[in-house]
């Protein structure tokens, strides 16, 4: 299948220009033909077999541009999914400016975590994808009872703990790597607290082993440094109490905190922190993208087969799967 792609632009409301734009990215799988549109390299028509398609809404890591996800954004857009990446400069904390998914720190704190959204960019894209049904290539292309959030890192983060119908009626699973839920001290936790998740939703949630990201900032939680993935871990066991058989964690060995992530940007510091991965990136990105992509035909779309090859690939010994659990 043949994946394009188009750019939009969107205001976040309550932000201060200049850091009030996002910029999206948007994937969509199309039908090939060699007829005019096609020559003049205009939008090519939508692949029609698999629509109305559901809508991957992709929350980038702190720092990490929306482009080194694109190879992930193909593929699953391949599988008959529309895709959004999303760039958003703003200053997340005073003074400081930097590419966020989009997280409202204010609405973390403990008197307030979980009664409100915390992601500020979500509405916004949730309102896009509203007027991307409305007009243009995708109208009435779109299904808006079927939208998934994925992220990496911060933005991981963004999606797991906003996978809420109570927010968002319009969300059916989430999935994140390189997420935990432990509550940093400056928003006044106790050292070592793992924060709730929403639990009406399937979830996927991914590690690696060499998370040198997760290991080294140990000390934001209150917690020994060094361990990679028992932040991960815990918010698995922890975090929700499961009884569907929806919720997945699934650890990578030998995985880094950017094996998910097409080329690390070696100028940012973030990138320092980590430890090296000990396999090929392409071996874990292929092995990502089927997961998420298997995760998603089978709790969302609800295809026996994907549920049957899920848990053939996730059960059959794989050198880079370094444990599996479901609950």
């Amino acid at each position: 299948m043949t994946v394009r792609a188009f750019f939009q632009a969107a205001k976040i409301e309550d932000f201060q220009s200049p850091y009030d734009t996002i910029h999206l990215k948007v994937f969509y799988p199309v039908h090939m033909s060699r007829g005019k549109v096609e020559r003049n390299r205009e939008l090519l028509p939508v692949d029609l077999e698999k629509a109305p398609f559901p809508v991957v809404i992709f929350f980038n890591g702190f720092n990490c541009d929306a482009q080194q996800y694109q190879w992930l954004a193909v593929k699953l857009a391949e599988r008959g999914l529309v895709v959004i990446l999303f760039n958003w400069i703003a200053e997340i904390i005073p003074g400081i400016i930097s590419l966020t998914p989009g997280v409202d720190f204010e609405k973390s704190k403990s008197t307030i975590y979980r009664t409100v959204p915390t992601a500020s960019a979500l509405p916004t894209l949730l309102a896009k994808v509203e007027q991307l049904q409305s007009e243009g290539i995708l109208a009435g292309m779109l299904d808006l009872q079927r939208i998934i959030l994925g992220g990496h890192s911060g933005g991981g983060r963004v999606a797991i703990e906003n996978a809420d119908p109570h927010f968002f009626p319009q969300v059916a699973a989430s999935f994140g790597y390189g997420v935990h839920t432990m509550a940093t001290l400056s928003l006044g936790y106790k050292a070592d607290t793992i924060l709730p998740l929403p639990e009406s939703l399937p979830l996927l949630l991914m590690g690696g082993t060499c998370d040198g990201v997760i290991a080294n900032n140990s000390d934001r939680y209150g917690v020994s440094p060094g361990n990679t993935t028992t932040p991960v871990i815990r918010t698995f066991q922890e975090a929700m109490t499961g009884g569907r058989n929806d919720s997945y964690l699934v650890l990578l060995d030998g995985a880094n905190h950017f094996s998910i992530v097409d080329q690390p940007d070696s100028t940012l510091d973030t990138l320092l922190l980590d430890f090296p991965a000990t396999q090929p990136q392409e071996s874990f990105r292929l092995l990502m993208a089927e997961i998420i992509s298997l995760f998603i035909d089978t709790h969302v779309r609800h295809q026996p087969e994907a549920s049957q090859s899920l848990e053939q690939l996730l059960n059959t010994a794989n050198p880079l799967i370094k444990s599996f659990e479901r609950k």
